[in-house]
């Protein structure tokens, strides 16, 4: 699929301005996509895929992303102290919108791109599309069992062990599942708004019982003096927090103007990074160094059940949304460029209900073996949310920019910020790989597919 030179020429001669008059941008959302767009002509499709305003995508991202990794940031602060905390998370919060608008960028640029498969074709060819395509679709599927873990710890809280845990993960794998079955994400995104408003709600009460329960004398450090394992730790999880990049390409395809796509970004930054040092601080002060993580179970026996009843709909949804990217993945891939892409057929739909019930099936295996929050949280920023938030954006803009790179001082810089960015990414996923690794294999506290309690 790797287009020909004329093609980026082409691509490259009509990049689109992002700040266009409004009009010009509805009258050219109006108009036929590129040949090579995933989605295809759909005008004449019983379904359509690229229904979304930037609002809606905005929302999505939302929803995908602040979920559980604000539920691990009290503990991160609790280890690193809280001004290495913050300044961590407002620095990965800045690097993360900045790769955020690079994959934007890159996606105008070549159309035809709908997941990291795609763009691992542009860049090294059939190869790199199975490398970057299972990569993407690994990565998601390890997001989604850490929904099912966090559903099986939010029901043993609820019912005090009511059950066997992994009757717990049954139940979580059915519900979302079940969640999965809309084939867009217009469809998708009315869920995400009850996403948001459940996490907000859980994380104010958190807060405030938390708060009311508080002690005189918590002790709060400004800096600790932790192992390097445990720092690094803490910043996977930091990491964790902002590593909802897979998703931007499949979203940006579905959106009626793709342009929109920075306000869309913006709306998730300035939101999630705001409720992110609010939450991981508020809790901190007044739980101390002894919160837990997920930090809802730090509410007290009575309000931690109450907190995590109101986050039930994150606990699914969130998972939900990343479920709908892997099952699109797989789906475009099967069927792009056919007449079953937009058909209610019977092969159509049986063949999304199949790649549905198979990804949440091999999620909840997942679960099952890697049964502790904050390990399973690590492993998967230091493995795959290192590249595909920080590394491979920075790839991106260096392969957009290729024989321009020290062209102009402006070129100059973002090329040496673009290859910091990709030793940070390095960094993160090699020592990450280490310490969460050791962590999984020490913690002897919490075994694999048992029916004991996980909750905190």
């Amino acid at each position: 699929m790797s287009p020909p030179q004329e093609l980026d020429a082409a691509a490259i001669h009509h990049e689109p301005n992002v700040y266009e008059d409004p009009t010009d941008l509805e009258k050219k959302a109006n108009e036929s996509p590129p040949d090579n767009d995933p989605f295809g002509n759909e005008e004449c499709g019983e379904v359509q895929y690229r229904v979304m305003k930037w609002w809606h995508c905005g929302m999505l991202m939302i929803a995908e992303n602040i979920s559980l990794g604000i539920l691990s940031l009290p503990s991160a602060v609790a280890t690193l102290g809280i001004v290495p905390a913050l300044i961590i998370l407002l620095g990965m919060s800045g690097i993360s919108w900045y790769t955020g608008y690079v994959i934007g960028q890159f996606k105008l640029r070549y159309p035809q791109i709908h997941s990291m498969g795609d763009a691992g074709e542009l860049l090294l060819g059939p190869i790199g599309r199975e490398i970057f395509g299972i990569g993407q679709l690994l990565f998601l599927i390890f997001l989604m069992s850490s929904h099912i873990l966090t559903f099986t710890v939010l029901f043993n809280t609820i019912t005090n062990h009511g059950t066997c845990s992994i009757v717990f993960g049954v139940v979580g794998l059915v519900v979302s599942f079940i969640g999965a079955l809309p084939r867009t994400v217009g469809k998708v995104y009315w869920m995400s708004l009850a996403s948001c408003i459940s996490i907000l709600v859980a994380t104010i009460v958190t807060m405030i019982s938390i708060g009311v329960q508080a002690p005189d004398d918590v002790r709060n450090d400004i800096t600790t003096k932790v192992s390097f394992n445990e720092a690094f730790l803490a910043v996977t999880n930091i990491v964790f927090a902002y590593i909802a990049h897979v998703a931007f390409f499949g979203f940006i395809s579905e959106m009626s103007d793709p342009r929109d796509f920075p306000k869309s970004l913006a709306m998730l930054q300035v939101l999630d990074t705001c409720m992110y040092i609010v939450t991981a601080m508020v809790i901190y002060c007044y739980a101390g160094p002894d919160v837990a993580s997920p930090a809802l179970s730090s509410a007290g026996p009575l309000m931690k059940k109450v907190a995590y009843g109101l986050a039930i709909p994150t606990v699914i949804i969130a998972g939900v949304v990343f479920g709908h990217v892997a099952c699109k993945y797989i789906y475009v891939r099967i069927f792009r460029g056919t007449v079953h892409m937009h058909q209610n057929s019977f092969l159509a739909i049986g063949s999304w209900v199949g790649i549905a019930l198979g990804v949440w099936v091999v999620a909840w295996v997942i679960a099952e073996s890697i049964p502790v929050f904050n390990q399973l949280l690590s492993l998967i920023s230091s493995l795959f949310g290192s590249w595909f938030s920080y590394g491979l954006p920075a790839i991106f803009w260096l392969y957009m920019n290729k024989g321009q790179w020290f062209s102009s001082p402006n070129k100059i810089f973002l090329t040496c910020v673009n290859l910091v960015i990709l030793a940070i990414a390095c960094a993160i996923c090699g020592l990450g790989l280490y310490v969460s690794g050791k962590a999984i294999h020490d913690s002897s506290s919490k075994a694999s597919w048992t029916c004991a309690n996980n909750a905190t």
